[in-house]
């Protein structure tokens, strides 16, 4: 039997694979993809100019971004897509199971083969239609009634969940939020993605994996419970957060696994919210305030500020996009971060393999 290596809990600091999609400086707070700032994609670019980016490995052009375009509109208009999204929305008024079923449902209904099997553009065939129908199953879930292929993905989305024409700065809003959200290493929910992805899997199987991980509280499910917080706290933020912290819960959009300064989502976010003003607005700037006082004395040797999540909740709030929806909303672009994962994972003929250190009952 070869040596074991001992690694640190949850695997934090070990380096699992290369990769050239991005990455995270925790100690800078600075964060980027394929090289480029992220926080500068969100501000400047359109959802679909970033997915290229993610999964094709660059920027479009007017002429690229125009096929591209076409390539994600005839995806969601998939006749199969029409099927497999009334099937689902029969069954669930949940968005993530409603998702977790509509990915293995499309793949049966396309015949789509294991990654094994397809060549690179195949995999890429995959990785647009299995995203691209996303947006289009929440929102017709949420709705109750099937939205039918969208356009454009945040103006259709807005639309479809909120029932009227989106307000060019919502829309400008969600977009930055998305795009931030699209990608942030090896995540839980990404790292899971490329596991699944390392056994030559179908895309569907690899995208059902990765949303089963982000579905938990401690990943995906947080920007709500932020929401929560502040709805508690009401106007005496600072009793509710020391009752919180004696008790020894966590508080929910405060602190990352990575970052040991501000994180860089978490200001664009704010930098949102604070355009929007009002009292939601005012309400969480004192609580975030409040938060960070009293954990830097809870716990003066470790740095804990507010994390993407805390004013993703209130920048999804403005924009009409009620709290069941903010994980699905979360789902739906970490999906395009995922298949760019997938992808380049399935250049890789080695399957992932760790082993696990027994400590359990001695055989007898």
């Amino acid at each position: 039997m070869s040596e074991l290596i001992d690694v640190p809990r949850g695997l934090t600091g070990v380096v699992a694979a290369e990769t050239a999609i991005g990455d995270v400086d925790g100690e800078a707070g600075m964060y980027h993809y394929r090289g480029i700032p992220a926080v500068d994609l969100a501000r400047e670019r359109t959802f679909e100019d970033v997915w290229h980016l993610l999964v094709v490995g660059e920027l479009p052009d007017a002429t690229t971004r125009a096929s591209f375009l076409d390539l994600v509109a005839q995806a969601a208009a998939h006749p199969a897509v029409d099927r497999v999204v009334e099937t689902v929305v029969a069954r669930t008024d949940d968005p993530l199971t409603a998702l977790r079923a509509a990915w293995p449902l499309l793949a049966s209904a396309r015949g789509t083969r294991p990654l094994y099997d397809l060549d690179e553009r195949g995999r890429l065939d995959d990785a647009i239609a299995f995203a691209a129908v996303a947006p289009r199953v929440i929102a017709a879930v949420a709705r109750g009634a099937d939205p039918g292929p969208t356009g454009p993905v945040v103006s259709g989305y807005l639309a479809a969940l909120t029932g009227i024409h989106p307000d060019p700065a919502h829309e400008r809003a969600l977009t930055a939020y998305l795009i931030a959200a699209m990608d942030h290493g090896f995540n839980a929910s990404t790292f899971t993605a490329r596991v699944i992805a390392s056994t030559g899997a179908g895309m569907a199987a690899c995208l059902t994996g990765a949303l089963g991980a982000l579905s938990g509280p401690l990943h995906g499910g947080a920007p709500a419970r932020s929401l929560e917080s502040l709805d508690r706290a009401g106007d005496d933020p600072e009793s509710w957060i020391r009752a919180e912290l004696a008790a020894g819960r966590r508080l929910m959009g405060f602190g990352h696994a990575v970052y040991r300064t501000t994180d860089p989502r978490s200001a664009l976010l704010r930098a949102v919210a604070e355009s929007f003003g009002g009292p939601r607005v005012a309400q969480a700037l004192a609580f975030q305030g409040t938060a960070e006082r009293l954990l830097a004395q809870h716990k003066p040797d470790r740095p804990l500020h507010a994390n993407v999540e805390f004013y993703a909740a209130v920048v999804m709030e403005e924009c009409g996009i009620p709290p069941e929806m903010f994980t699905p909303t979360f789902a739906l672009a970490r999906t395009v971060g995922w298949t760019a994962h997938i992808l380049e994972q399935a250049r890789d003929p080695k399957i992932i393999r760790p082993s696990a250190r027994y400590v359990g009952r001695a055989p007898a």
